[in-house]
């Protein structure tokens, strides 16, 4: 039996809808079923994952994409490495596979030669994140103000040696972290937010799956940040283990999840993605990275226009 309330809603909503089905949007697909693991073995057809524990195997096939800091192969599929794995939409093949992938958000802090120290939130900590020269120019396209201060967004693999950036995660706001404007006091909450979905962490991480999000109230145990920045856009304040359904409006899937952390630094970001249009400005969810590329977002391109509803009160 569901042991909290919002154990209980989500057990109504799965035994209505089917859990995760991102009911309510019109025509909106189901998820992707997608698998987190670490690698025990890989052949051309054949992967092999511990997950959580379990062995799991997928098939592989001549069209499986394999992404490690770029375009890859099969040895890149090497025991030990933590990976993400799509399968395909019309078969059981793996289409794409992320080796080592990971996500660095936040201010910067310091700047050095080929690196930079980055604040990444209280809950995150901080992160010292190397530039090789060779990607430093394409980072400074996008993000030409590299200096202490300044928000910086930067897709990462995994190294001994910490997170190596490989390319910039989105475009950098021109503001400073600390000079966000924020709406307007008397600006109605819509029902349904429109704007940037992200996703935040590693290939790796053990956070559940689900979705941080910037506007978690800081009041009593409802799990938000005290000083956390109000964002660009109005958002209605949530707890953690609220529900909120994602919409992804350039591959049209949808999905209910629970709010697992406070995305005080996504509430920073006053930036548009443009993966099948500009959105409104402003990110309104990041999402743990099995559930963004579930919802068929590539984890590479960062981000995809997104529109949010919470479910039930607020």
């Amino acid at each position: 039996m569901p042991s909290t309330h919002c154990d209980l809603r989500r057990h109504r909503r799965a035994a209505v809808f089917g859990a995760g089905s991102g009911a309510g949007f019109a025509g909106a697909g189901r998820p992707l079923r997608v698998v987190s693991g670490v690698v025990l073995d890989a052949s051309p057809h054949l992967l092999m994952l511990n997950a959580g524990g379990t062995e799991i195997r997928l098939a592989m096939s001549g069209a499986t994409k394999v992404w490690h800091g770029g375009r890859g192969n099969l040895a890149a599929l090497r025991p030990g490495r933590p990976v993400i794995a799509r399968p395909g939409k019309d078969g059981p093949s793996v289409e794409r596979v992320w080796v080592g992938i990971e996500r660095v958000a936040g201010t910067i802090l310091a700047c050095g030669k080929n690196a930079v120290e980055v604040d990444m939130g209280p809950h995150r900590g901080r992160a010292h994140v190397v530039i090789p020269p060779d990607v430093l120019q394409r980072v400074l396209v996008r993000h030409p103000r590299m200096e202490p201060g300044y928000l910086i967004d930067v897709i990462c693999v995994g190294s001994p040696d910490g997170p190596r950036a490989v390319r910039p995660g989105t475009s950098q706001p021109g503001y400073r972290a600390d000079d966000l404007a924020a709406p307007e006091v008397t600006a109605p909450v819509p029902g349904v937010l429109h704007g940037t979905a992200t996703w935040f962490g590693d290939a790796g991480g053990e956070a559940p799956a689900g979705a941080a999000y910037p506007a978690v109230d800081s009041e009593g145990a409802a799990g938000g940040c005290a000083d956390a920045p109000s964002g660009c856009v109005p958002f209605p304040y949530l707890s953690v283990g609220s529900e909120v359904t994602v919409h992804n409006e350039c591959g049209g899937r949808a999905a209910t999840v629970p709010v697992v952390e406070c995305g005080c630094t996504a509430a920073r970001f006053c930036d548009r993605c443009v993966d099948c249009a500009a959105s409104p400005r402003g990110r309104i969810v990041e999402l743990t990275p099995a559930v963004f590329a579930g919802l068929g977002g590539d984890l590479e391109a960062g981000c995809f226009n997104a529109a949010v509803r919470v479910e039930g009160p607020w």
